[in-house]
Formats: structure tokens, C-alpha cells, sequence
């Protein structure tokens, strides 16, 4: 069978992608996975790397540079992986950008204080006086 740009293949034998649709979910996630496992794969070689450092030039300071330099591999491997694939120009956005801003340290709206126009009668009491007689 002959293949040419009539069937959707390209100069190299590929298919061409007819769709706008994002990858499947499965795929995505073996990409994520894929992309982690790449990144992480460099924690253990740079560890037996530090161990071998000091192994032969004993010192010490090289292979702890080189441990701290492993130590957010983790961290950035997941930050990574979790990452999302781009917005796409048709995606809606979900904020909407608004003149109103929030101020820097709001209050809560006293409604309750407002309302009041005179105030609560406040029941008498006889006051004491310093010799405790009324």
C-alpha cells in the first residue's frame, strides 16, 4: 500500500494527527510518570558519585556538595510530574479579572454596629461609694 499525504501519513510514514482533542488520560500519566522517573533516576547515581568522590579525593566537601545537590531532586521530580499540560487558547478561564481589589488587611462589615440609630437602654444600678453604701 502506497502512503501519501491523501491517506494522512506524512513524509516519514507517520500518521498525522486530525484531531484537537488533549492526549487520553493514560497517556498523560505515563508521560508524568515517565518524566519523575526520569529526574529521580539521578538521585541514586549522584549519591554512589559522592561516595566515590570521597572514596578518592577524601574530602569531604565535594561530596557533600554534591548530596545537597540530590536533596530537591524529590521534590522538583513531583512538582513536575503533577504539573498540568498548557492552557489552551480556547479553554475558558476561571477568573475574571476585576477592578475590585482586596485590600491589604480587610475588616468585616459591621452591619449589627450601623443599624442601631440610638443606643440599648442599660438598666439601673445603684453605684457604690467608697464607704460600700449606696
Amino acid at each position: 500500500m502506497r502512503r501519501s499525504h491523501e491517506l494522512g501519513f506524512d513524509d516519514d510514514g507517520r500518521p498525522i494527527l486530525i484531531t484537537a482533542a488533549a492526549p487520553s488520560y493514560e497517556v498523560q500519566h505515563r508521560q508524568r510518570v515517565r518524566k519523575y522517573l526520569t529526574i529521580m533516576s539521578f538521585r541514586i547515581p549522584a549519591l554512589l558519585l559522592a561516595a566515590l568522590a570521597y572514596g578518592m579525593w577524601h574530602n569531604g566537601l565535594i561530596s557533600l556538595a554534591i548530596v545537597a545537590a540530590s536533596i530537591p531532586l524529590p521534590w522538583i521530580a513531583v512538582l513536575i510530574a503533577n504539573d498540568r499540560p498548557p492552557r489552551r487558547a480556547d479553554e475558558p478561564r476561571r477568573f475574571d479579572v476585576v477592578e475590585r481589589r482586596t485590600p491589604l488587611f480587610p475588616t468585616a462589615e459591621r452591619p449589627a454596629l450601623e443599624r442601631r440609630s440610638r443606643p440599648a437602654p442599660q438598666p439601673e444600678s445603684p453605684i457604690p461609694t467608697a464607704d460600700g453604701s449606696e
